[in-house]
């Protein structure tokens, strides 16, 4: 697993505050592991930085250690071990014995003789190689404004009989090279490279890119880039091309030359063409470096996006507000103390999104805590920091008391913390009214109260399967659209061949090429179609999840007051008119003795422990639709379930979460196996796979499968 990941810096970033780090672009960036889970990232979470908000981490350009905003970079790779050592430059030989020292303005001698390729000469977190950023900071440095830059006749790219400029690289560390001599080394350095910095496996893609009739010159130099980067290109050479085009770029500026002047210049530099053989043009590349500078040079500098939101610097406070005024953190409703995670799972069990409480961390580390976040129907588990008696989620910590802190977001988004967490803290699970959920006083209010509950309850519900219909139609419609858009595709393929093949009858192929006109027209209005029906399948299933909280916590209202009717020995008769429910019809809701006779309740029946598939399959071989059991899987901590469908014998895993267990999400809900398998008696498992529309009707090991 990796141990830390890096980013690339996109934007130049002049630090706001003490902690933070300076940023330029092209910087690597390297953040621990431990760091982004402290910010409640999960697994793949670190591939997004934009998401996570602000993050702690090593700039290994300047090795300054702090905050730097994750909108302003983009992700590169984890790092498994610290990154290869630096290949050490190549050493000048000393002067033979009677020589003579070497002066610096009678040679130009820099060591570039036997190369190696770039991918043996640097390794990120370097942005190039070592040699080639000496000899560029030494250029720009005192030779941007020189005139016959890089223009001396005696070492033109790709001239034969070059003999390679030297250069004690000494010399540049003390600024006392000749910058034409550097100039015309760091064209020797590019030409004596055993493979060119745009490798020849890419000239084909390239050339093809360019002469693209169809691409808009936007999206043919967008195809460029994607063909020069890794992986087809490999990462160092990638990196290198980006620093050479800044140089570039900079030449361009202060010569005011034009980005054809400067491929003609360079471009050979970077693309060396074999001698025969080859299909390509032999200005590609020109083309190609002309390209990549000139829509550097037309657009317009991005703008850095927004700086994710930090919290404010609190204050300092008096002493007396310490906890947040007169009250302490036992005292706060919120704060359940040392209690274990599953309880908590139970506390939090389908409630809304914005429900909290604190618990004291199960590192049992003093003044460590855990805030535990119902979010997206899952809860998440921040751990709060503490040190010199200064609280937070991340450092810097910045508050001075758990109290002060939890009451911070309950006005503010966590999204100052962490981007994904855009709630506040609005729910808190009060240790003082967990037995107060009921809080009528007589039967009858109760039932009348259950009967409003219910009735909200079955509303949502019904809203919820109209939108769950309307979601399948849709996506059933937009898989059609997409078959039919690629049928569109191979047929404007077929037509554009006959187009060809029939130029020489001129009316048959201006019939034709009318046809592909009409077909291309077809296929942008499905595509169209397409996509703004998409658009409204993806808020109907926004709308679904918005749902899904207020039906969870609407059927564990309903089913407390039923549990304290039943208590009071309600009659069932009464019950079922508060509900709306027929007495002659089936009651769902009753606790019915052939329920409690169910052979469900006796894990014996279904549970089998370590069985392979082929064995479960043996076992239910024969048995009715609905027979099924519950084995340990093959993966490690999670379960599977074998059930008959149709005569055939389907397996799908059971998740086992910090929720509890389920199918899937949002709905690993359930504190047990035994009730996960109490519910789907009743209830379909299509909801989750359409191949699956079968109850867990019938115990493998009952007497009713036998």
């Amino acid at each position: 697993m990796a141990e830390a990941f890096q980013y690339r810096a996109l934007y130049e970033y002049n630090k706001d505050r003490e902690e933070d780090i300076d940023l330029m672009p092209g910087d690597i960036l390297t953040v621990n592991q431990a760091s982004l889970r402290s910010l409640g990232c999960t697994e793949g979470d670190e591939q997004h930085p934009e998401h996570i908000g602000w993050i702690v981490g090593l700039n290994e350009r300047t090795k300054q250690k702090g905050d730097f905003p994750g909108t302003y970079v983009e992700y590169l790779a984890p790092v498994v071990a610290p990154p290869p050592n630096k290949p050490r430059l190549q050493r000048p030989l000393p002067a033979a014995p009677g020589t003579g020292p070497l002066h610096p303005d009678s040679t130009s001698e820099l060591q570039v003789s036997s190369l190696l390729d770039l991918t043996e000469q640097f390794a990120p977190p370097d942005n190039a190689p070592p040699i080639l950023v000496k000899l560029i900071e030494a250029i720009e440095k005192k030779g941007l404004d020189s005139e016959t830059l890089y223009r001396t006749p005696g070492c033109l790219a790709g001239s034969e009989n070059t003999q390679t400029p030297r250069t004690d690289l000494t010399l540049l560390d003390q600024g006392q090279c000749d910058v034409l001599a550097v100039s015309e080394a760091l064209r020797s350095y590019l030409q004596d490279l055993p493979s060119p910095v745009i490798p020849s496996s890419v000239y084909t893609e390239l050339q093809s890119a360019l002469q693209s009739n169809e691409a808009s010159p936007k999206e043919s130099y967008t195809r460029l880039l994607s063909i020069l980067e890794s992986p087809p290109v490999p990462l160092q050479n990638s990196l290198t091309l980006q620093y050479l085009l800044r140089h570039f770029s900079k030449l361009g500026q202060r010569w005011e030359k034009s980005p054809r002047a400067l491929g003609e210049l360079f471009g050979p530099l970077l693309i060396r063409l074999p001698n025969a053989g080859c299909d390509v043009s032999l200005d590609l590349p020109v083309l190609v470096l002309e390209k990549l500078l000139l829509n550097r040079t037309l657009e317009p500098e991005q703008a850095p996006p927004a700086l994710p939101p930090k919290p404010p610097k609190p204050k300092a406070a008096p002493s007396s507000l310490a906890n947040g005024g007169s009250m302490s953190l036992s005292d706060a409703e919120w704060y359940w103390g040392e209690i274990s995670r599953e309880e908590v799972n139970e506390k939090m069990r389908d409630t809304p999104d914005g429900t909290f409480l604190v618990r004291d961390a199960s590192s049992k580390i003093q003044g460590e805590y855990t805030l535990t976040l119902r979010k997206g129907g899952n809860n998440k588990l921040i751990k709060i920091f503490h040190r010199d008696n200064k609280y937070g989620f991340s450092e810097p910590l910045s508050f001075l008391s758990v109290v002060e802190l939890i009451n911070h977001y309950r006005h503010e988004s966590l999204a100052q913390y962490n981007a994904k967490l855009d709630t506040r803290l609005l729910c808190p699970v009060s240790k003082y009214q967990q037995d107060q959920v009921v809080k009528e006083d007589s039967i009858e209010a109760v039932g009348e109260q259950l009967k409003v509950y219910h009735q909200q309850y079955q509303e949502k519900s019904k809203e919820y399967d109209i939108l769950y219909e309307e979601y399948t139609r849709t996506s059933q419609e937009l898989q059609m659209k997409r078959t039919a858009i690629e049928a569109f595709n191979e047929t404007i393929k077929i037509f554009e061949e006959q187009c060809q093949t029939q130029e020489r009858i001129l009316s048959n192929s201006e019939k034709l090429k009318s046809r592909v006109t009409e077909i291309h027209d077809s296929k942008m209005k499905l595509e169209q179609d397409l996509k703004k029906q998409a658009a409204e399948n993806r808020e109907i299933d926004k709308r679904m999840n918005s749902l899904k909280p207020d039906l969870m916590q609407l059927r564990k209202i309903r089913d407390q007051y039923l549990v304290w009717l039943t208590q009071k020995g309600t009659r069932q008769r009464k019950i079922n008119e508060w509900l709306g429910i027929k007495n002659e019809a089936e009651d769902l809701y009753s606790m019915m003795d052939e329920e409690e006779d169910l052979p469900h309740h006796d894990e014996r029946t279904w549970y089998v422990g370590k069985m392979n598939r082929v064995h479960a399959e043996e076992l239910l071989s024969g048995k009715r639709d609905g027979t099924f059991l519950i084995r340990e899987s093959s993966q490690k901590g999670s379960y599977a379930c074998s059930v008959v469908v149709d005569g055939d014998i389907k397996h799908c895993m059971i998740n086992k979460t910090i929720t509890g267990y389920g199918f899937a999400e949002p709905y690993n809900l359930y504190s047990s196996l035994k009730e996960l398998v109490l519910h789907y008696k009743h209830t379909s498992l299509v909801q989750h796979n359409d191949s699956l529309n079968v109850t867990l009707a019938c115990p493998v090991l009952s007497q009713q499968a036998r």
